[in-house]
């Protein structure tokens, strides 16, 4: 793809772009060690957070996850008829996928108002305590995931860490300004 037919962009994203899996990876198929997918998150932290400071790092990784959870509710979730329906459909998605096992703790629908959780998620689960939430990406995707569904802008913010101590993810997510 050259820079002109995107704008002047190099890498814009599609879903296009995971490409045909089967015919690219006939012996090794879809899935690589968890180790492998956080050594690619943590090194591009490290090397963002060095070049442009902690808060673009942060930015950049909600931004990123963000654009991820619309895309894989568009592309994975589709259009489901009602919320109990929207989050099964998650839960088996991010099961299927290996993401994660979500759970819903706390539902205020008409105020737009969820306290959810992420167990076994890919970006901390097991780390060392390091007092520090890692799970910006997290949060971009389960607001994108949320306000697929929803049709309204949501915040959604990490308050419980596996590298803070916790064990298990959670986030507070409410409608946004």
């Amino acid at each position: 793809m050259d820079e002109n037919s995107s704008g002047g962009r190099k890498y814009p994203f599609s879903w296009e772009l995971l490409g045909d899996i089967e015919a690219g990876r006939p012996n090794l198929g879809a899935y690589t060690h968890l180790s492998i997918y956080r050594l690619m998150q943590f090194t591009f932290r490290d090397i963002v957070e060095q070049r442009y400071g902690t808060e673009a790092v942060e930015e950049i990784f909600f931004a990123a996850g963000k654009l991820a959870g619309a895309e894989f509710y568009r592309n994975v979730i589709g259009a489901p008829e009602n919320f109990n329906q929207f989050i099964i459909k998650v839960q088996e998605a991010l099961r299927e996928f290996n993401i994660g096992i979500l759970r819903v703790e706390k539902t205020d629908l008409e105020n737009h108002e969820f306290t959810l959780t992420v167990s076994e998620d890919l970006d901390c689960s097991g780390l060392p305590v390091s007092g520090n939430e890692v799970c910006t990406y997290d949060e971009g995707f389960l607001a994108a995931l949320l306000e697929g569904y929803l049709g309204t802008t949501m915040q959604v913010k990490e308050i419980d860490c596996w590298s803070t101590g916790d064990r298990t993810c959670r986030f507070d997510a409410r409608r946004g300004e």
